[in-house]
């Protein structure tokens, strides 16, 4: 019976055993009619009752050996993916401090090829905050690391955290993890990046604002962008005001938004009535002691740095600007607009692109003997004026003035098409009249010869010619 079974696999052209059993009541008859396989009445029935399982249970090796040897992965992390809860953007509802969106932000420049920095984002959904660390690899042990030192760096503590479906955070290492430490676990939706609008949003407004689109590898690089994103937590959280959605309404095919005055996290952790006072008065006292000053003068440092990093990939260069100096950094910025100051990690503006001047072709001296050509033949090809000139000059061309060839052909045809086009007279395009009697199998009578171009009626019982002339 197996061999009869591998035969209707392989007549049904390797469908799933689902789809098999459907099609085994239909398939053995036309096989037996044909002559294709004779099973017994014993195997017939068998055949008849197999269920989808039994099928794919006994063609599992068969499907291996088809399969040149190599058996299908499954999806390792398929069944942790499963058993996490999905999350939407409409699915907050005004959460309390402590739940979070958490994204990667990938450094790679232009390839994503080998080994590079992650940027780890998380974003406090009720307040804003914002916290970046970087990893110098995609790594679900890494992951957990940031969000232990994470845990330290939030004024109060994490109780949610929302990631995307990237391996690296659903995996039995990362979200058995959360677990332990009573964190929620939810997810967005595959390929729907508006379910975490909000680290979506700090993804650009932050950490490709502050480190742009390069490639960084390496621990030393990661450490001097942990500096930067250091200094950066304190000037975003701190001083940044940012908008926060109030509401979404449709009126038909508009989408008003409505939006909360700019206020910075900090702000509205003091305003918020589920933080106890203890985090409030802990908040104000460090941002008593925070210079904005200092922190850009950081900041830029770092910039310049990673800049240097990378500046062999076409990077500008930028001044130094040392951080123990904020008072000759302070004076600079009043006039760094009009020197056209750029940071470290900015890219190079795109040069003007310059038109070429035509360089003299070696088909020139030829020009003539190949529009004559052209005129006596015009269905020849590329190939064969670049024959009939390999006779002429065979030094000088071979096969490889293929490609030139075409294009002055293409060329020439386009010029002798628009010169057909502008020289043609008006006559000749112009509409006939139509004699109804001189159609084949019509008796319709003669009629009266049209106008050669239409007329307009006044409505006046007049009509203008509209000739063009």
């Amino acid at each position: 019976m197996r061999d009869a079974l591998i035969a209707l696999w392989e007549a049904s052209d390797r469908v799933c055993g689902k789809r098999l059993v459907s099609m085994i009541p239909v398939l053995l008859p036309a096989l037996e009619r044909h002559g294709r396989l004779k099973p017994t009445s014993a195997e017939r029935a068998l055949l008849t009752t197999l269920s989808a399982a039994t099928i794919d249970r006994m063609l599992i090796d068969v499907k291996i050996a088809a399969a040149g040897g190599r058996r299908r992965r499954v999806g390792f992390y398929s069944a942790i993916r499963r058993e996490v809860p999905i999350r939407t953007f409409n699915d907050w509802a005004n959460p309390p401090p402590g739940f979070c969106e958490i994204d990667m932000v990938a450094h790679g420049g232009t390839s994503v090829a080998g080994s590079f920095i992650q940027t780890l984002t998380m974003v406090d959904i009720a307040t804003g905050w914002t916290e970046c660390l970087p990893l110098v690899t995609r790594d679900g042990s890494l992951v957990v690391e940031a969000m232990t030192r994470a845990q330290g760096l939030f004024p109060w503590v994490i109780c949610g955290a929302d990631f995307d479906n990237d391996s690296a955070f659903m995996n039995d290492v990362v979200v058995p993890w959360c677990r332990a430490q009573k964190i929620e676990v939810t997810r967005s939706r595959a390929y729907k990046k508006n379910d975490q609008a909000f680290v979506e949003q700090k993804n650009g407004a932050v950490v490709r604002r502050l480190v742009g689109y390069g490639r960084f590898d390496g621990v030393e690089t990661a450490r001097v962008m942990a500096r930067l994103y250091a200094a950066a937590r304190l000037l975003v959280n701190f001083f940044q005001p940012s908008f926060k959605l109030k509401e979404k309404r449709r009126e038909g095919a508009k989408i008003i938004k409505r939006y909360h005055p700019p206020a910075t996290p900090y702000e509205r952790a003091l305003g918020h009535p589920k933080l106890p006072s203890a985090v409030k008065r802990r908040l104000r006292q460090t941002y008593r002691t925070l210079d904005p000053i200092q922190l850009l003068a950081t900041i830029r440092t770092a910039q310049e740095e990673l800049g240097e990093r990378i500046g062999k990939r076409g990077l500008a260069k930028v001044p130094t600007v040392s951080p123990a100096d904020p008072l000759s950094f302070a004076r600079s910025l009043g006039t760094a607009a009009k020197t056209a100051e750029v940071r470290g990690t900015h890219r190079r503006p795109k040069r003007r692109y310059k038109k070429r001047i035509r360089m003299p072709s070696k088909l020139d001296p030829h020009l003539a003997i190949i529009e004559n050509w052209l005129a006596v033949e015009p269905q020849l090809t590329a190939l064969a004026i670049v024959g009939r000139l390999a006779t002429i000059d065979p030094s000088m061309f071979s096969d490889k003035q293929h490609s030139i060839v075409q294009r002055l052909l293409r060329s020439l045809r386009r010029k002798v098409a628009e010169t057909a086009i502008v020289s043609m007279p008006v006559d000749e395009i112009r509409p006939e009249a139509v004699d109804g009697a001189a159609c084949d199998e019509h008796s319709a009578p003669p009629t009266a010869s049209p106008p050669s171009w239409p007329r307009l009626e006044t409505g006046l019982g007049q009509f203008v010619d509209l000739h063009p002339g």
